[in-house]
């Protein structure tokens, strides 16, 4: 019995075929053609648990397209899967800053296409069950908080405030985050790399907070940036990742961040973060 619905699109057909031919069974799968609007309307009516791409001599402008669907998946949290030789999903990879959460390379023979996959949903529905699990302990503690009351969380009359910027691609995390931190510290916000980028060109912060996983260029190709910029380098930055996998979480520790909070945010535990940075 089919587990997850697959949209699924490329140039190479072969691999679609096994789908439909011999993954019907594990997966409930429709195809869509690369043309932006039809993926945007197999998105909205198939509503679909994660999308493969089928790598076959891509140009320029596929490249641009699946960035631009990217963006929409990451929104959505639908992972992304690329398929292909190995030359290809390097390039791509690449092209793309890594864009893609699962990488199978060919050749590969249909029972691991589908062991990879399930292997990877099984595991992210896992990571929502805590999540959600966080969230409620999350709720817990600030209805703790506030009945305790937040003079803690107050600045020094008179003082002036550190500053605190914070990228993430998406709004609503922004404004959760200013809205926990403006009464004590100086926030602003950045909804990707290069709109920060403009950001410390002139300002230099006293604290970043930097989302791991963002569409066009994720957290550690921004941070990567951020670090080569003349009186950026020892700015303290600390992810933002709702990612709980032991692994991923490893990666992120790689690029030597000052730290790393889970999403869902808890306000208590962001605070006592950032005042750990910010004295």
């Amino acid at each position: 019995m089919a587990n997850f619905k697959v949209l699924i699109t490329g140039k190479n057909t072969l691999v679609i075929d096994d789908f439909f031919d011999h993954l019907r069974d594990s997966f409930y799968t429709m195809s869509t053609s690369m043309r932006y609007d039809d993926i945007i309307h197999h998105l909205d009516v198939f509503k679909p648990d994660i999308m493969v791409y089928c790598l076959y001599n891509e140009k320029p402008e596929d490249v641009s397209r699946v960035l631009e669907i990217k963006r929409r998946l990451a929104r959505e949290d639908i992972p992304f899967v690329i398929i292909g030789t190995r030359e290809e999903c390097d390039d791509f990879q690449r092209e793309t800053v890594y864009m893609a959460d699962i990488t199978l390379t060919k050749p590969l023979a249909a029972a691991t296409i589908q062991k990879q996959i399930t292997a990877y949903m099984h595991e992210k529905k896992s990571a929502e069950e805590a999540k959600e699990q966080a969230a409620k302990e999350a709720y817990e503690q600030r209805q703790h908080a506030a009945a305790a009351g937040s003079a803690s969380f107050t600045a020094p009359a008179g003082a002036k405030k550190k500053s605190v910027l914070v990228i993430d691609d998406d709004p609503m995390m922004l404004k959760l985050i200013k809205e926990h931190l403006s009464e004590m510290y100086d926030v602003s916000t950045a909804i990707s790399g290069k709109i920060a980028y403009k950001y410390l060109e002139t300002r230099t912060p006293d604290l970043i907070l930097l989302d791991y996983e963002m569409p066009v260029e994720n957290g550690p190709a921004v941070l990567d940036h951020i670090r080569v910029m003349g009186g950026q380098e020892d700015v303290p930055v600390v992810f933002l990742t709702g990612v709980t996998d032991r692994n991923r979480i490893a990666e992120a520790l790689k690029m030597k961040p000052q730290g790393y909070l889970l999403k869902p945010i808890d306000r208590v535990k962001l605070m006592e973060t950032v005042g750990n940075f910010i004295r």
